[in-house]
């Protein structure tokens, strides 16, 4: 299957690291022009350089994306500098703490809930009028198993991933007309530093898929989140709206 977006710009949040690195790359490696978008200029950069380094064309956007203003400014950067925008991953996140719901800390709670649901809707907000006006675009969402079942000691991440669908749902029938697809990747245990924090005390990673029984066996590497991202935004998918893909090696069907 070859997927191509020469000549097509692809934005993605969270990009300085994880799954968000490993996106703007996939998308880099398609023939894409990347704006990266993180609250860390050194990870955010090391993207950047990392993307030129193979060839590929692409830009580092400081932004906050709790922030309207800091939002709609990524989104006025990546225009001015490319012209367009034809894929956006919304996709930074944050873990927050592991804590019971009676003892989870009331500001991460708002913390958590601020980045990873109010940053979403922010994004959709300003990125689905570019797209409108183009009559084309994708969105993926970053979802999570825990968009779909709970998981103790992480309430605020489960309460802002559930959202995460809702707003995918929403979204994705207020602009299918216009020729806009909305969808969400939601992974599973996948081997990034967000993984690592909320695992911290329990084990090394490589026995996480064992303990979270993970039929397949293993956790996922971000490259394999990236291609499915890829994929939700190529033409290949050109008849998915509203919907979310679980990338889990099997955990939830069980």
């Amino acid at each position: 299957m070859n997927i191509d977006f020469t000549g097509r710009v692809a934005l993605v949040t969270g990009g300085g690291s994880g799954i968000g690195r490993a996106i703007g790359l996939e998308f880099a490696a398609a023939g894409a022009r990347v704006a990266c978008v993180d609250l860390n200029d050194a990870t955010g950069n090391e993207t950047v350089a990392l993307i030129r380094a193979r060839g590929g064309e692409a830009l580092f956007l400081r932004a906050d994306v709790t922030d309207p203003d800091s939002v709609r400014g990524y989104v006025e950067a990546t225009l001015a500098a490319f012209g367009r925008i034809d894929a956006f991953a919304n996709n930074a996140g944050y873990e927050g703490a592991m804590a019971s719901t009676i003892d989870y800390p009331v500001e991460v709670f708002d913390r958590v809930l601020a980045i990873n649901t109010r940053g979403v809707f922010l994004g959709l907000k300003y990125v689905l009028p570019v797209m409108v006006k183009q009559g084309s675009g994708a969105v993926i969402n970053t979802g999570s198993t825990g968009s779909h079942v709970g998981a103790p000691g992480v309430c605020a991440y489960t309460a802002s991933k559930h959202a995460v669908l809702g707003l995918t749902r929403t979204a994705a029938l207020e602009v299918a007309q216009h020729g806009v697809r909305v969808n969400a990747i939601c992974p599973g245990g996948t081997r990034t530093r967000m993984l690592e924090a909320l695992t911290e005390g329990r084990g090394k990673v490589e026995e996480l898929a064992f303990n979270i029984d993970t039929p397949n066996g293993r956790i996922a590497t971000p490259e394999e989140i990236a291609a499915m991202v890829v994929f939700l935004a190529s033409d290949h998918a050109r008849h998915m709206v509203g919907q979310f893909v679980i990338v889990d090696g099997g955990r939830l069907a069980m």
